[in-house]
């Protein structure tokens, strides 16, 4: 990651990420790695890409190597389809599970002369949702770095709210990782806030 032109500010846990990056996985991983700093609360990510004329690449040739990569990547469907304006890429189409649309998304967000990626694809698994909140629950308490105590699981069918609180990012997002793991989730709106 290129760090030179990324400014950091934080006030009261709140912070502030600034600058112009070369490549989007560059802003990407600078909004990743605050997010695993301990007290971080929330990110104002305000960093712009501005691609260099070395990796100025054409939206027609971004458009090939995305359709590529999208191709050859093993947990990615055939039924996501990108379009390419400008450098950024966006992403249509519906898989069974939410890796599948992560693994798309993490797939062309690293290709050169990428400046965003907006992920449009939808989630139809392949199973009803049954017993999701307790499958949600259960998945939850066996995670030893989640506390299972401080989280609240509402389901209805398939969309999961997760609310309550968690010590750090990283418990947040394991939390919402163990939401999308329950067969049968389309949804999860991941409400809990960090505290420390």
């Amino acid at each position: 990651m290129c760090t030179d032109s990324v400014q950091v500010s934080a006030n009261n846990g709140i912070v502030t990420l600034s600058g112009t990056v070369p490549h989007f996985a560059d802003k990407w991983a600078a909004e990743r790695a605050t997010q695993r700093v301990q007290g971080v609360k929330g990110i104002a990510e305000e960093i712009d890409v501005n691609r260099r004329a070395r990796h100025n690449h054409k939206d027609a040739d971004i458009a090939a190597a995305v359709a590529n990569v999208l191709k050859w990547h093993v947990w990615v469907p055939d039924t996501i389809q990108a379009t390419v304006e400008n450098g950024q890429v966006t992403l249509n189409g519906s898989v069974e599970w939410e890796f599948e649309r992560n693994s798309a998304r993490d797939a062309v967000a690293y290709l050169a002369g990428v400046t965003k990626v907006v992920n449009n694809v939808t989630i139809r698994p392949g199973v009803q949702p049954t017993a999701v909140k307790e499958a949600i629950e259960k998945a939850l308490r066996r995670d030893a770095e989640i506390d299972a105590g401080n989280i609240k699981v509402s389901a209805h069918g398939g969309k999961v709210t997760l609310t309550g609180n968690t010590h750090s990012w990283n418990e947040r997002k394991g939390a919402g990782w163990a939401a999308w793991s329950a067969p049968g989730v389309t949804e999860v709106q991941n409400n809990l806030s960090v505290s420390i």
